[in-house]
C-alpha cells in the first residue's frame, strides 16, 4: 500500500493534526467546501489559526490531506490482505466504492460541490486519484505475477479501474431505482473481474 504523508511529512500526525483535521471533517460534513474556513477549523479543534497555518497554509491543501486520509482509510480497510491479488483488487475496489457512497464526507461533497468533483472527472487528476493508480498498478502487477490478471501495462489497466469505480461512486444516485445497491455492487464486480481475468493462453487463474 502507498505511503501517504501526512501535513507535509512522513511523521505520523500529532495529536494536534489530528483534532484539526477531525475539526475539518466536521466542517465539511455541515457547511460543504466552499463554505470551510480555517478560523472555523481552528475554533472546532480548539487551537489558534497560526497553528492551522503553520501546518496548511490554506484550505485547500487543509482539505486535500483530509480527502487523502479519509480515502486512505477506506481503501485500508476494504482491501483483503491475502488472496489472489484479481480477488482481492476486485472486492477492495467493490467495497470500496460502497463505503464512499455511504461516508458522510464524501456524500456531503457530492451533493454541495459538483462543480469541485467535475474538475477532478474533466479536468485533471486529483492526488486521491494518482494515489488510487498507484495502489491499483501495485496489486495489478502481484496479480500479474501470480497468473491471476491478464498483461497489460499495470498503469494502464489500473487507470481503466479508476474510472471505472469513479464512475459508479458519482453515478450511483442516478440509477438507484434500476440497480439496487446490492446489484450495483455484483455488477461492478462482474465487470471489474471480467476486465482482470486472464484469458486460457495467460496462464493459471
Amino acid at each position: 500500500m502507498q505511503t501517504i504523508d501526512v501535513a507535509g511529512t512522513g511523521d505520523e500526525p500529532s495529536e494536534i493534526d489530528l483534532a484539526i483535521l477531525d475539526a475539518a471533517r466536521a466542517c465539511v460534513e455541515e457547511f460543504g467546501v466552499r463554505r470551510t474556513t480555517l478560523t472555523e477549523v481552528a475554533r472546532r479543534a480548539g487551537v489558534s489559526r497560526p497553528t492551522v497555518y503553520r501546518r496548511w497554509p490554506d484550505t485547500g491543501s487543509l482539505l486535500a490531506e483530509l480527502l487523502v486520509r479519509e480515502l486512505r482509510g477506506i481503501v485500508g480497510r476494504t482491501i483483503p490482505d491475502s488472496g489472489p491479488a484479481r480477488a482481492r483488487l476486485v472486492d477492495g475496489v467493490v467495497a470500496g466504492a460502497a463505503t464512499v457512497r455511504a461516508n458522510p464526507l464524501f456524500a456531503k461533497i457530492f451533493r454541495t460541490d459538483t462543480d469541485l468533483m467535475l474538475t477532478y472527472v474533466f479536468g485533471r487528476l486529483g492526488r486521491n486519484q494518482r494515489e488510487l493508480i498507484l495502489l491499483f498498478a501495485a496489486l495489478i502487477r502481484e496479480g500479474q505475477r501470480d497468473g491471476s490478471i491478464r498483461p497489460g501495462d499495470p498503469d494502464e489497466l489500473a487507470t481503466m479501474i479508476l474510472l471505472i469505480s469513479q464512475s459508479v461512486v458519482q453515478s450511483a444516485g442516478t440509477v438507484g431505482h434500476i440497480l439496487a445497491e446490492p446489484r450495483l455492487d455484483a455488477e461492478l464486480a462482474h465487470v471489474l473481474d471480467g476486465y482482470l481475468r486472464p484469458g486460457d493462453e495467460s496462464g493459471p487463474l
